[in-house]
Order: structure tokens, then C-alpha cells, then sequence
């Protein structure tokens, strides 16, 4: 079993791209530095898109320029172009991630090409990161299953995630975007993966639709994978994939962690503070399990 897991924390990103409320980029620098308070290493801190799509997204160069940078904290910024790099670039940026499908449908949907087109789409964006020494991670969308089409061939998971990594992606997160997958499913899912892609490049990326998302993490360990990608007090969501429930959140998987003395580096008591501050500017509750429980026990 694993002795140490790398959290990605997506919460100001993937969390908070499709509330519907205006989050000001005070907050949203404010929950930054709580979740770095709480040791997180890695925070995606905002989307290099256009703000006519992800308005809530729209002051992601005031945020990248006003963040006030941690030692040994990475800040990647999700884009979706050459357009998107050279903005997040001249924002600050030093590390983006770029995103594909495994679903010609939900590609269809939700960057409007097909998956050909897509990673046809980020080739000039992996040339420039190369002069710039700018690190690109890469994700790949429903990797267990997509709103449209329903199951996903493990081999087309393969053959994305190949790609991507093939091109200059340091890491590959197999994201699954409406939380449907099962432990079985994700473990059929990696190992036809990391046939291609070295198991220590991959990352995990579950929802919680169907209560899932946990197990999920605990099948991948069991693969090998080292690295998580989470969303403290379970907030994000696509507005591509109906339906889905949030990511899991940070707070349970950082107790589940440590329950398996499993080093994450992060602090626990600090990292629900900054869900508590989050759900408390968006007038929500928390979808972590352990927070709530902490509340009711307090």
C-alpha cells in the first residue's frame, strides 16, 4: 500500500467554475491561501477560458497576478488553447493543464470538436510550454463513462491518455466526470492504461455521484496510483455531464488517508476551516462527510 499521496486540490477551479453565484476574486484569493495554510501543495487556481463561457472564471489573469505564491506550492491553470497558454503565461503561470475526452459526444458538447481535433488543438500549446519550460499536465473526461454514450472502452481511455502523454504531458489525470465508475471498473480502467502510460504518471479524478468516488480512490492505490485530484467540501460539477455530484471532497479523502497512515502532508483541522470559508461566501453546506460530522460533534 501506498505510503505517501500528492493531492491536487481543484476547489478554486473545477469547484467554483459553475456556481452560479459571482465569487469575487478576494475570496477567491482568501480560499487559495487557506488551502495552501492547510498544506496542500498543488492548487489549481483558476481556468484560462473564455469568461463568455466560465464567467465565474473571468478574473483568472487579476487572480494568477494577486496571488501571493507560496514556497513549494504549485498554482496550475487549466487552458484551452494556444490563446489560453500565452494569457495564463503572461498572467504569472508556470505550470497549465490541458483536457480532453474519451466520448466523441461529450467532447462534441463541451469544447464543441472531436477528440481528433482536440489534442490537434493543444499541439501548438505543447511547443510554446516547451520554450517556456512550462509544465502541462493533461486530463482525459469520462474515463468511466460519459452522460451521452454510457460505458467507455477502457482501450479509448488508453489511446487519449496516450496521446496526451506522448506529447508532453508530465502527468495524466482519468478523470470520471459523471462519478458512475465502480472499484472493478476503475481497476479494469487504470490497467489498460498504464499499459501505455506509466502507472507513476496517472492520477485519479472521481465524483461522488453514486457514492463512489472513495472506493474509487482505494481501487487506484491498489493500481498504483499515487496521485489524487480532490475539491475540499466536495464542490465542482460539469455542466456538460447532467446530474453529476461534485468531487470528492478533500476533507474525506484526507481522512481515509490518514486512517491508512497514508502521508498526505495536509492538515486536516485547517483544510475543513477553509471548506467552512468557502461554503460560508457561496451560502452552502458542505457535501464533505467529515466536516459535517466534525460540526455535529463541536
Amino acid at each position: 500500500m501506498a505510503e505517501r499521496v500528492r493531492i491536487v486540490e481543484v476547489g478554486p477551479r473545477d469547484g467554483l467554475q459553475n456556481e452560479p453565484q459571482n465569487v469575487s476574486t478576494e475570496t477567491k484569493l482568501e480560499f487559495i491561501s487557506l488551502l495552501a495554510d492547510a498544506g496542500l501543495k498543488t492548487i489549481e487556481a483558476t481556468a484560462f477560458v473564455s469568461p463568455k463561457w466560465v464567467p465565474q472564471m473571468a478574473d483568472h489573469a487579476d487572480i494568477m497576478r494577486e496571488l501571493k505564491r507560496r514556497e513549494g506550492v504549485s498554482y496550475p491553470v487549466l487552458v484551452p488553447n494556444l490563446r489560453g497558454f500565452e494569457a495564463a503565461v503572461a498572467a504569472g503561470a508556470t505550470e497549465v493543464a490541458v483536457f480532453a475526452a474519451a466520448s466523441e459526444t461529450f467532447s462534441q458538447r463541451n469544447i464543441n470538436c472531436s477528440i481528433a481535433e482536440s489534442l490537434e488543438r493543444f499541439s501548438p500549446v505543447f511547443d510554446a510550454a516547451l520554450v517556456a519550460q512550462v509544465r502541462v499536465r493533461g486530463y482525459v473526461s469520462c474515463a468511466l463513462g460519459c452522460p451521452y454514450e454510457g460505458a467507455v472502452d477502457p482501450a479509448r481511455v488508453a489511446d487519449v491518455a496516450t496521446r496526451l502523454f506522448d506529447a508532453g504531458c508530465y502527468e495524466i489525470s482519468l478523470g470520471d466526470t459523471i462519478g458512475a465508475g465502480t472499484p472493478n471498473q476503475t481497476k479494469a480502467m487504470i490497467a489498460a492504461v498504464a499499459q501505455r502510460v506509466p502507472v507513476r504518471n496517472l492520477a485519479g479524478h472521481f465524483h461522488d455521484t453514486y457514492g463512489q468516488a472513495l472506493a474509487n480512490v482505494y481501487a487506484a492505490i491498489e493500481c498504483g496510483v499515487r496521485v489524487f485530484d480532490a475539491s475540499v467540501s466536495g464542490l465542482g460539477g460539469c455542466p456538460y455531464a447532467p446530474g453529476a455530484a461534485g468531487n470528492v471532497a478533500t476533507e474525506d479523502l484526507v481522512y481515509m488517508l490518514n486512517g491508512m497512515e497514508v502521508e498526505t502532508g495536509v492538515n486536516l483541522d485547517r483544510l475543513i476551516a477553509a471548506g467552512a470559508f468557502i461554503c460560508e461566501k457561496l451560502g452552502r453546506q458542505t457535501q464533505s462527510k467529515v466536516a459535517r460530522a466534525r460540526h455535529k460533534a463541536c
